[in-house]
């Protein structure tokens, strides 16, 4: 006798296995929009500079410097955000500062300055403008035989000529009684004697053959007597800071706990010309962390492992005391092998105004 297939039994088991086919095919044409909408929402992120504004109080400010503002910027690595760098001028439109300080990282691959140039000449003649040199950047001074005899490389002679104060030794900014440093924090550790030693040494070995020296030979004796002249400028500098100066201090990677507190544990007491004396670092690199997950944070930075802190890679924190703001950023570092361009990470430009008043 033939057994007939109940359709009521296995009705719902069909309408299981629509349901199931339903969703997969909901999904599957989902999937491509969500894609597609991340992809927009991440690219107008990464390509939307944003202006942040921090308020620092140092306690020891003179009166004439309340309310000198830094606009700090680093790690733009020749980005373009518009024709002209037209997406950077509508964010600095209107925007007052005392000074411009750019700490590093700041060329294109092969050195191509030209969006550098670009953003400086969006900036205002008369304002002062001081650059420290990334690892990315490379030396500004020319070791070898170039296209000129000059002894800055040609991306340093451009910026130069621009306005941009390329800073290997501190530089004094006045305003009425008030004194300001700004200090790359490479000078602190110089042993000024032990290295004037070597590099005559090296000098005297190169001037002794002077009848067989190359075009790269000349490049590098204008290199070791430019190294000499900074060395001498040093020493009088040093003799200049007084304690109630304030320094800013320029390093392109953001400045550790242990390191600072060996630095300060180190220099005397009575030497003005320390870290310890800094009012301020400020510093770059880590670019935010590159690729970001919103409302957590960095994914992975090389040096620092996976999910830093905020504090550790962006934004303003303390180390052994002294504040330390360190950039965002605004380009993607190839130093981050596998994360490429910017990921829900809004390029950053910073301005910091310093102040006597506590912060309520």
């Amino acid at each position: 006798m033939r057994r007939e297939r109940n359709q009521y039994i296995f009705a719902s088991e069909l309408i299981r296995k629509n349901r199931k086919h339903h969703i997969r095919t909901a999904v599957l044409l989902l999937l491509p929009i969500l894609i597609v909408l991340l992809w927009v929402v991440n690219f107008t992120l990464s390509h939307r500079v944003l202006l942040r504004e921090e308020k620092l109080t140092i306690l020891n400010l003179p009166p004439d410097l309340e309310n000198y503002s830094i606009l700090h910027i680093s790690d733009l690595h020749g980005e373009r955000f518009g024709e002209g760098q037209k997406g950077i001028d509508s964010v600095l439109d209107n925007v007052r500062y005392s000074c411009v300080v750019m700490t590093g990282d700041m060329l294109g691959e092969d050195g191509d300055v030209g969006p550098l140039l670009e953003l400086i000449d969006l900036m205002p003649h008369d304002t002062p403008k001081f650059l420290i040199a990334g690892d990315t950047d490379g030396p500004f001074i020319e070791t070898k035989a170039h296209s000129s005899l000059s002894v800055y490389t040609d991306w340093a002679d451009r910026l130069i000529a621009a306005g941009v104060k390329i800073v290997d030794k501190p530089v004094l900014i006045t305003r009425e009684k008030g004194r300001l440093w700004i200090v790359p924090e490479s000078v602190y550790t110089l042993d000024l004697w032990r290295l004037q030693g070597t590099v005559e040494d090296q000098l005297d070995s190169l001037n002794k053959r002077a009848a067989s020296l190359t075009a790269d030979d000349a490049a590098r004796i204008r290199s070791l007597e430019y190294e000499l002249q900074r060395i001498e400028e040093l020493k009088e500098i040093k003799k200049q800071f007084l304690s109630t100066d304030i320094q800013v201090v320029l390093a392109h990677t953001p400045l550790s706990e242990e390191y600072v507190s060996d630095m300060i544990a180190g220099a005397e007491k009575d030497n003005v010309y320390s870290l310890r004396y800094a009012s301020l670092i400020l510093a770059g690199h880590y670019n935010g962390g590159q690729w970001r997950i919103p409302f957590v944070g960095a994914i992975y930075v090389p040096e620092l492992g996976w999910f830093p802190k905020d504090q550790e890679i962006q934004g303003l924190s303390y180390v052994n005391g002294i504040p330390q703001y360190i950039s965002p950023g605004m380009g993607s570092d190839p130093h981050y092998e596998h994360q490429p361009g910017r990921v829900f990470n809004n390029p950053v430009i910073t301005k910091i105004t310093l102040t006597r008043k506590a912060e309520r």
